[in-house]
């Protein structure tokens, strides 16, 4: 049995996957600053603390 290891980050895609939310959701809740996303090169990643945060309502 392969055990990853815990997600630190998501990318849109995933945390889309991982929230129900859509891109466009995540997008607006990104630029009104209620969801943390970091840049890493050209992809935009969102640490899994910060989606965690926005869906327990800590935002």
């Amino acid at each position: 049995m392969k055990h990853d290891p815990p997600k630190i980050g998501y990318s849109i895609r995933e945390a889309c996957h991982a929230s129900s939310l859509g891109r466009t959701t995540l997008y607006n809740h990104i630029s009104a600053g209620r969801l943390r996303a970091v840049r890493v090169g050209g992809r935009t990643i969102i640490p899994a603390e910060a989606l965690h945060a926005l869906i327990a309502g800590e935002a």
